[in-house]
């Protein structure tokens, strides 16, 4: 699957850099152009592999949403390194756990209850997976 969704990247004029996860979540590090809009690159993404993983998983949907953070040049390999440690990261952590610290460490102010909740919600079934983005311009 990580292979597919660096190609859908690629025909939409990104640069997939980094690209890993786990069963409930994936990360994406990958470069923009200045024209690029966010929101439609990656409703393009969602939209172009759920087709194709369909074809492998039944009932399989994209969790509305994704978090996007932009890396400075300088953070490139940590955030390299962190994407390809997934399995290794998550047997330690949960998903919730790893996107409250992401906010926290990004300066996002959210409330922990309702983040929670709504985390736990999207990420139980099976076959819901989160989008999840870390983003470098340029």
């Amino acid at each position: 699957m990580h292979e597919y969704l660096g190609g859908c990247l690629r025909e939409l004029g990104a640069t997939p850099l980094e690209i890993g996860g786990v069963a409930d979540h994936v990360h994406l590090l990958t470069g923009l152009k200045p024209t690029h809009r966010l929101s439609e690159i990656l409703r393009a993404t969602k939209k172009g592999s759920s087709e194709w993983i369909r074809g492998k998983i039944e009932n399989f949907h994209w969790q509305d949403g994704y978090s996007a953070f932009t890396v400075s040049p300088s953070q490139l390999e940590r955030v390299r390194t962190y994407i390809q440690r997934q399995a290794e990261h998550h047997r330690k952590r949960t998903f919730v756990e790893e996107y409250r610290d992401l906010l926290r460490a990004h300066g996002i102010d959210f409330d922990e209850a309702s983040c929670s909740d709504r985390l736990l919600r999207f990420s139980a079934p099976a076959t819901r997976c989160d989008f999840k983005y870390v983003l470098v311009r340029g």
